[in-house]
């Protein structure tokens, strides 16, 4: 997932409608610096190779004063653009805006980075007093009617003033994102979307504080180790680790992922602790204490809906999805509901199977959710002869990263990764590489932050320390952020293929980033629709299982010895295993969002518990075997970020992830000549164009549905 976007929303409209802009080019003048800028190192540029942060002099306490001081500069310098007596013009306003808002850019990038990584009490207080702030900064900016004055005196004649077409998508961006915030509003209604838009941000910091509250405090801990049976020595070893760190030494915690699914169910034979597990991962966010989430998700839910109401729109999933590649929450809604009856009534065939392995091994029960990881992995390793457990030595991480995702990166780009040791980071766990273009050029500056720990949100992400800028030469600083089950000491980090597929996936974003060849930073790399994104880092997946790129990288962590061809061509068979259950799951969280988010104004807080269990009915995906990937109580990118009303994205992008794959298949495969047409033509424009329209230049036609279906097995 791509983290950019989870910013809270009033923070992303800020910060996107005006661009990422380095240090050098601040619309301030040049002062000395103060006493107070030299002991905080976040207001002034770093003097680090790439402006990367230094994290070696940077204290929690530094943060809020650098993002408040930024946000007086930024306006300081949004009024000098407002107040311009002569004419509006490109250069005076729109380019303006994007040199606007340095120290801002800079101070939010790196503390957003850090309370979603690595946050502690200071950050998360620190989180929640800014975030009305920012909301207030952004509705300051946007509903600012001079500003906006030139703004639109500028879009209603850019067919006349020679603009480049880069140009002509910045102004058009620049005055919908205007609009959409309100611009054209009374003053009445100004103000009462400010006061949305404060409590919004609020609520979301709130949400995203509970939820990684309630998931570290939901793990299951485990007083005999025999009840662990089923478990590899490392995860046990690990599951100590963590228990101990917790403050209870001899025993085991099954710390909770962000997911609904659990990797121990799959491999737990002791069938009350899979429930009790399971359980847990269900009720984390429900327990009636201070993080319980129901309440915030009420009152978000109510208050979007006005705020959709206030800008003209029936609901917040059709003001969310206006400005993306679907256009209307029915062309998402289509997508999604048409797919349900396949994948539901595969997934029935799947529990079929499963129960036949319960009835046979005469288990007496009905196989619930809780069983189903369990059971399936039986059904696998009987139907394709496959077991994780046979092939996660196969999966060492580092030599995934170098030798499969890196490999992958420069046969299809040409581009290489060399480690550094000597730019500062965050945590011990986090390396840092420099990315070499194909002609020795630096590229990028890469940071791989791998493993779970109670500081980090849940899940996977991209962002940006610094984002590319054609204004002022700027490369990108990328990072990425995995949640890897960390080894015990001297013990290598084995990977599932799951866990594989993740690496790939993130990195995928960090190309989207690295590659992006724009003018103007509020157009770069990954600033598009959420349902193009995604695209490129689900595309990028595919080189995992690239018989070259698989090759290369699947060897025993021990022997060295390559995965033998009987095991590799198993896991390609298996393929399409279990894909009923994963579309399922996934269908019904996205469908979820949308029930949400098609509530009109005026629906009332709803019952969090009733709501979920009638909309899951209403589009046939309540299967109780099957629960959603998220439920709404612990649904962080809905609530907690950018992603609210846009959870079909993902499936949106996979349509054109595999398509684009199909075209691969077409051309050669992996080659350097077709990864620099699809680099050159998807990877580097960003957001400086009507995508639809860039995507069929690619593939010389629209994108098909049909290659996905085929590859989740649902034809």
């Amino acid at each position: 997932m791509l983290r950019t976007l989870l910013l809270s929303s009033a923070i992303a409209v800020a910060l996107s409608a005006c661009g990422d802009r380095p240090a050098a080019e601040s619309a301030m003048p040049a002062t000395a610096a103060t006493p107070a800028e030299s002991a905080n190192p976040l207001l002034t540029a770093s003097a680090l190779p790439f402006q990367a942060p230094p994290f070696d002099r940077i204290k929690d306490a530094d943060y809020q004063p650098a993002i408040e001081e930024g946000m007086r500069q930024h306006l300081a310098e949004v009024r000098t653009i407002a107040d311009n007596a002569e004419p509006a013009t490109f250069a005076n306003t729109f380019e303006a805006l994007e040199r606007s808002g340095t120290l801002l850019t800079r101070a939010t990038t790196v503390f957003f980075a850090m309370t979603g990584a690595n946050t502690n009490p200071a950050l998360q207080a620190a989180e929640e007093a800014l975030a009305p702030k920012l909301a207030e900064h952004s509705d300051s900016i946007h509903l600012d009617p001079k500003l906006f004055a030139r703004v639109k005196a500028v879009y209603d004649q850019r067919d006349t003033l020679g603009l480049t077409p880069e140009q002509k998508t910045v102004v058009e961006h620049t005055y919908d994102g205007f609009v959409r915030a309100g611009a054209q509003l009374s003053d009445t209604d100004k103000a009462e979307l400010r006061t949305l838009n404060s409590e919004e941000s609020s609520l979301t910091t709130a949400f995203g504080n509970k939820l990684l509250a309630a998931g570290n405090a939901g793990g299951v801990f485990v007083t005999d180790k025999a009840k662990l049976d089923g478990m590899d020595e490392g995860a046990i070893a690990a599951a100590a680790d963590a228990a101990k760190a917790a403050g209870k030494d001899g025993q085991w915690l099954l710390s909770l992922q962000n997911t609904t699914q659990q990797p121990p169910l799959g491999s737990l034979k002791d069938r009350a602790l899979r429930e009790q597990l399971m359980a847990a991962s269900l009720g984390r966010a429900e327990k009636g204490d201070a993080n319980d989430t129901r309440a915030t998700i009420q009152r978000l839910a109510e208050l979007r809906a006005r705020k959709a109401q206030l800008l003209g729109f029936p609901n917040y999933a059709a003001y969310s999805i206006a400005d993306q590649m679907a256009g209307t929450p029915e062309v998402a809604l289509k997508l999604l509901t048409d797919t349900v009856p396949a994948a539901t009534a595969r997934a029935r065939a799947e529990l079929a199977k499963i129960q036949g392995v319960v009835d046979a091994q005469k288990g007496g029960f009905t196989a619930g959710a809780a069983d189903w990881d369990f059971y399936a992995e039986q059904v696998r390793k009987a139907e394709f002869d496959l077991d994780e457990s046979q092939i996660k030595p196969y999966f060492e991480l580092d030599r995934v990263l170098k030798d499969g995702v890196f490999f992958a990166a420069h046969e299809l780009y040409g581009i290489t990764a060399k480690e550094r040791k000597d730019i500062p980071v965050y945590h011990p766990d986090v390396r840092v590489f420099d990315i070499m273009d194909a002609d020795g050029k630096q590229l990028a500056l890469f940071y791989l932050d791998p493993f779970k720990r109670e500081s980090k949100q849940g899940g996977a992400w991209m962002g940006n320390f610094v984002e590319q800028n054609g204004l002022t030469g700027d490369i990108p600083v990328v990072y990425n952020v995995e949640n890897f089950t960390k080894p015990a000491a001297g013990q290598p980090a084995l990977l599932s293929f799951d866990d594989v597929t993740t690496l790939f996936h993130e990195f995928g974003h960090a190309l989207h980033g690295f590659f992006s060849k724009t003018q103007y930073p509020s157009v770069a790399g990954t600033n598009t629709p959420r349902d193009f994104v995604e695209f490129p880092s689900q595309f990028n997946e595919h080189w995992a299982l690239d018989p070259k790129v698989f090759a290369n990288y699947a060897k025993h962590h021990q022997t060295g010895e390559a995965m033998p061809q009987a095991l590799v061509d198993k896991i390609v068979k298996a393929r399409t295993f279990n894909q009923g259950y994963a579309t399922t799951e996934y269908l019904s969280a996205a469908l979820l969002d949308l029930a949400w988010h098609t509530l009109p104004a005026g629906s009332g807080k709803q019952d969090v518990d009733a709501f979920e269990k009638q909309a899951l009915a209403k589009y046939k995906v309540d299967l109780a075997a099957v629960p959603p990937r998220y439920r709404t109580s612990y649904f962080s990118h809905i609530w907690g970020g950018g992603y609210a009303a846009g959870y079909y994205a993902y499936f949106g992008a996979e349509v054109l992830d595999h398509d684009a794959f199909q075209w691969f298949r077409e051309h050669g495969g992996l080659t350097r000549e077709n990864g620099q047409i699809f680099r050159d033509k998807v990877l580097s424009i960003g957001h400086s164009r009507d995508l639809a329209t860039a995507y069929r230049e690619f593939r010389g036609k629209d994108p098909s549905v049909e290659p996905l279906l085929e590859h989740r097995g649902l034809k």
